[in-house]
C-alpha cells in the first residue's frame, strides 16, 4: 500500500494499531502534521482565501459522514482560510448516480477542488475527468476513486481488515483452528472493501473455518441481515464462533439477527466506524470490538490537502503525502493512510471519549447505565 516506505510487518502494524493512541490528534492541534509552517508557505499562492471546496460524501446510514467528517472538513477549512472559504457539501444518500450528478454540479458550480468519496470508484472516474479537464483538482476522501485524481487521503485499510481479523483470533485463543467463522464483507463496488477483506484474510485464513463468506451491496444492513439469517439455517446457530462483520452497521444487524435466532450468548463479532449504538454494543457485552478511525486526522487533514492544493502551497501538501498507493488506472498517487485503532470495552475512555467523539453521557444512557458501571465507565 505505501510505496514510498518498506513494507511494514502484519505483526508490527498491528501492533502499531492496538497500542496507538489519541495522542496522534494531538499532533494536529499543535500545528506537528503541518509540517514546517502552519499557514505560512514559501510558495505562491494561486488562489487566497476566497476558495470553495467541493465536498461529496456517500451516505447518510454511516452515522460518521453527517455528524463529523462534513463538520471536520468545514470548520478546518474556514480555520484555514480566515473565515473566507467555504464547502459546498452533498450527499448522495447510496444513489452512484446521484452522485454523479452531484459531481457534475460542482463542475458546472466551478468549485476549486472536490473532495469525493466515492460510491463507486469505477463509475466515478469519468466524473474525475471530466473535473480534470475543466482545471479542477480531485482529491479521494476515504475511498480510493479511478481517474486522474490529485491525491488520496484515508485510513490504512488494510490495516483495518488486519485488525479486525487479529481481534478474533485472539478472542478465539487455543479454540481458533476449530471455531467456525462467517465472514460478512462490505459492497465489491467499494474499492476498501477488497482492502478490509485482504486484510482480515490475511489474519483469518488458516487460523480459523471460514465457512461463510457474503458481500454486501451498497452495505446494507438488511442485506448482512438476511445473510446473517442464511448462515445461521446453514450452519447452525450453536456452530458458529464469530462472526467477521467490516463495519458497525452490519453488526448490529448481524447481531439483531443471532438474537432473533435464540442465541443465548453474542459469539465475538466485528466492526467498523465507532458508530455510537457499536460502542454501547461494546458496553453491553453484544459487540466484541470496533475499528475507531480518528476522524479528527483524516478530516482535518483532507481539508488541509484541498486548501494547500489550490493555494498551490507544495511544501505543505507534499508534507501531508508522504504515502504512495495505486488505483487501477493511475501510479504513484500520493497519499496519507492514517493509523487505526481496535476498540473494545478496556479501552473506550483512552480513544472515543478522550478524543471528544463522545462523552460518557452521550455513551452511558439509562440502558446502559449499569454496564457501564461494570467495566469502570463514568
Amino acid at each position: 500500500m505505501n510505496a514510498r516506505t518498506p513494507h511494514t510487518s502484519v505483526v508490527r502494524r498491528i501492533g502499531i494499531a492496538v497500542a496507538a493512541s489519541a495522542s496522534a490528534l494531538s499532533l494536529t492541534a499543535c500545528g506537528v502534521i503541518d509540517g514546517i509552517g502552519g499557514g505560512d508557505s514559501s510558495a505562491s499562492p494561486e488562489k487566497g482565501d476566497d476558495i470553495t471546496v467541493g465536498l461529496l460524501l456517500p451516505d447518510k446510514d454511516t452515522a460518521r459522514f453527517e455528524k463529523f467528517d462534513y463538520p471536520l472538513i468545514k470548520k478546518e477549512v474556514g480555520d484555514l482560510t480566515d473565515g473566507k472559504g467555504k464547502v459546498d457539501y452533498a450527499n448522495a444518500e447510496a444513489s452512484p448516480d446521484k452522485q454523479s450528478q452531484q459531481f457534475q454540479q460542482m463542475i458546472d458550480d466551478q468549485v476549486d477542488v472536490i473532495l469525493v468519496d466515492a460510491l463507486d470508484s469505477k463509475a466515478i472516474a469519468s466524473d474525475v475527468q471530466k473535473a480534470k479537464d475543466a482545471g479542477i483538482p480531485v482529491i479521494a476522501y476515504d475511498r480510493l476513486a479511478e481517474g486522474p485524481i490529485d491525491a488520496y487521503v484515508s485510513h490504512d485499510n488494510e490495516l483495518v481488515g488486519e485488525v479486525q481479523g487479529r481481534s478474533l483470533t485472539q478472542e478465539l485463543g487455543s479454540k481458533a483452528a476449530s471455531s467456525k467463522v462467517v465472514m460478512m464483507n462490505g459492497d465489491p463496488a467499494d474499492p476498501n472493501t477488497a482492502r478490509f477483506k485482504k486484510g482480515a484474510l490475511d489474519e483469518l485464513q488458516g487460523q480459523v473455518d471460514i465457512v461463510k463468506q457474503y458481500n454486501t451491496d451498497k452495505w446494507s444492513p438488511e442485506i448482512a441481515k438476511a445473510n446473517m439469517e442464511k448462515a445461521i439455517k446453514s450452519v447452525g446457530l450453536s456452530d458458529i464462533a464469530a462472526v467477521y462483520s467490516a463495519n458497525d452497521g452490519m453488526a448490529g444487524a448481524v447481531i439483531d439477527a443471532l438474537k432473533e435466532a435464540g442465541a443465548a450468548k453474542i459469539p465475538p463479532v466485528t466492526g467498523q466506524d465507532a458508530n455510537l449504538d457499536a460502542v454501547q454494543r461494546i458496553v453491553a457485552g453484544e459487540q466484541f470490538m470496533t475499528v475507531y478511525k480518528p476522524f479528527l486526522t483524516e478530516a482535518t487533514n483532507a481539508a488541509k490537502m484541498a486548501v494547500y492544493k489550490v493555494q498551490g502551497r507544495d511544501i505543505e501538501f507534499d508534507a501531508l503525502t508522504q504515502d504512495s498507493v495505486d488505483s487501477p488506472t493511475q501510479k504513484n498517487i500520493p497519499a496519507q493512510l492514517v493509523s487505526v485503532i481496535a476498540l473494545t470495552k478496556d479501552n473506550i475512555e483512552e480513544t472515543v471519549i478522550r478524543d471528544g467523539v463522545y462523552t460518557v453521557k452521550q455513551i452511558c444512557t439509562p440502558e446502559y447505565a449499569a454496564d457501564c458501571a461494570a467495566i469502570g465507565l463514568k
